[in-house]
């Protein structure tokens, strides 16, 4: 079987990323078809590093040359460029959020319902190690029934050190934003370890002016399970810090700093997983398991990946807790 062609739209942060895994992995699943930024910077420094990977002259052109296309664009542009991809009758693997207008996302999903689309969106816990071994212990009844579930997320400023080269839009309202960026992959995650989610109550806080939100919190349910949410920038030294707690009658279960599985001993302590690696070694290993299932739905082939219909209730989620408090 040939090795699926990836274009990439947007090189930024994350086009970067999962350009590096894909020209890492192995050249009989994914090789890289070419690269397009509308930002001249931004392909002066793809030349500059990678300069046998091919620079594309537009989005269409990554469309004409890739079976499978990777949306890493502001949020802004996703529906219109994955619309695009799967018009030309392409595979599409599109960052998250799938957009920022919920009303807009809804109609896109619900004109693809039954057409067999080959789309994803990139939720890499999708893919986790980490992951892999919450639902073990889950699986052997660590916890016994899950009773409910935290979420936690802080950062010492936003954006993060680096992440500055795309504030101009991610520490705006607009599309920015620690919610839209960070919790919306906690988000993901319980609804796939414990089922649907539904907004309670929420709430944002924010600066004056056109900048993100400073702090949320909400109370949602995971399927039948209350589930709490609370984020904030300032307060921690940490650039980056993160949980994910499940609680049940035999004790508790957490996903630490995104790759860091824990459980909690009698004695108090958490334990991590004895094969526990840090986020920075974690990620390249994580991002090469969602090629292989980027190759998989390209093929047409079942896949893991985040639906389209996973992605649109997450975001659902976030966008409401955003609005309550904006003026």
């Amino acid at each position: 079987m040939a090795a699926v062609a990836l274009g990439i739209i947007g090189y930024g942060i994350m086009g970067e990323r999962l350009l590096r895994a894909a020209l890492g992995h192995d050249p009989a699943v994914i090789r890289v078809a070419g690269v397009w930024d509308p930002a001249s910077s931004a392909l002066g420094r793809l030349q500059q590093s990678l300069p046998a990977v091919p620079r594309l002259a537009s989005a269409d052109a990554v469309i004409a040359a890739a079976e499978c296309v990777y949306i890493a664009a502001p949020p802004s542009s996703h529906l219109a460029y994955a619309g695009q991809a799967l018009a030309a009758g392409r595979a599409v693997l599109c960052e998250k959020p799938l957009a920022v207008d919920v009303a807009a996302a809804e109609r896109f999903v619900a004109g693809l319902a039954g057409q067999g689309a080959r789309a994803a969106v990139n939720f890499p816990f999708a893919s986790s190690f980490a992951v892999d071994q919450l639902e073990a212990w889950l699986r052997e009844g660590a916890i016994g029934t899950p009773a409910r579930a935290h979420i936690e997320v802080a950062f010492a400023r936003w954006p993060r050190p680096w992440q500055t080269a795309a504030a101009s839009w991610l520490a705006r309202r607009a599309e920015g934003g620690f919610t839209r960026e960070v919790v919306s992959h906690f988000l993901f995650l319980v609804r796939r370890l414990l089922g649907p989610l539904a907004l309670r109550t929420g709430r944002a806080d924010y600066p004056d002016g056109d900048g993100s939100e400073t702090a949320v919190r909400a109370e949602l349910s995971a399927g039948a399970l209350p589930l709490s949410l609370a984020g904030r920038v300032g307060g921690t030294e940490l650039a980056d810090h993160n949980l994910c707690v499940l609680e049940g009658p035999g004790g508790a279960l957490r996903l630490r700093d995104w790759s860091h599985a824990e459980r909690l001993e009698a004695s108090g302590v958490w334990r991590p997983a004895p094969d526990a690696l840090p986020n920075e070694q974690a990620r390249p290993l994580i991002l090469r398991r969602q090629l292989d299932q980027v190759a998989r739905m390209t093929r047409g082939q079942p896949h893991d990946l985040a639906t389209l219909q996973e992605a649109l209730e997450v975001q659902t989620i976030v966008e409401a807790i955003l609005a309550d408090g904006r003026t």
